[in-house]
């Protein structure tokens, strides 16, 4: 199960191009949404989360995605359960995904130390830790961290190689015409 957390003011296109992309990939991928059902995006895009936060169990958690815009990327960080979540997934070598300005969330709790990541231009300071990269999308173990929305495919697709391997995600690349 990977979960996409959804906050008010998330980014879309980083928050939904992973679920498609992994839905397409076979993945069991469920939205969360954070304080309800229907969560506002940061361009005025309604969205209605699969499960709200509190249905959400660690029951068969493979990886856990943190879409990036603003305020969402402030209102997840506020969040206990969100914190829960990347704290379970920390502490049991789950994927923990994040792009744009969520990767701060990250480097705020000392998960990037040492590792590679990158993040949206501006947040390089929250990267505490972090070897910082200029790539669009940076794995390093089960850390993938996203550049912003520009870079939301490849971040999707790279989340597909690490959960599926590179032959499925290499399909999935081709049938979406990203060659």
């Amino acid at each position: 199960m990977v979960y996409v957390f959804l906050a008010e003011g998330f980014e879309e296109v980083e928050a939904l191009t992973p679920v498609d992309v992994l839905r397409r990939c076979g993945v069991d991928v469920k939205t969360v949404g954070v304080g309800g059902k229907t969560i506002t995006g940061s361009h005025k895009i309604p969205v209605t989360a699969d499960l709200t936060e509190n249905e959400v169990t660690f029951d068969g958690l493979d990886a856990v995605i943190l879409p990036g815009g603003m305020p969402g990327t402030l209102n997840l960080e506020a969040n206990s359960t969100v914190q829960k979540f990347i704290d379970y997934a920390a502490e049991n070598d789950l994927y923990i995904c994040a792009i744009c300005a969520a990767p701060s969330i990250l480097g705020h709790k000392g998960i990037l130390n040492g590792k590679n990541a990158t993040c949206f231009p501006g947040f390089e300071k929250d990267l505490l830790g972090a070897k910082v990269k200029s790539d669009l999308a940076v794995a390093d173990g089960k850390i993938i961290t996203g550049k912003g929305a520009g870079a939301a495919m490849e971040f999707a697709l790279l989340i597909a190689e690490k959960i599926c391997g590179k032959e499925v995600s290499d399909k999935t690349r081709k049938s979406l015409q990203c060659q």
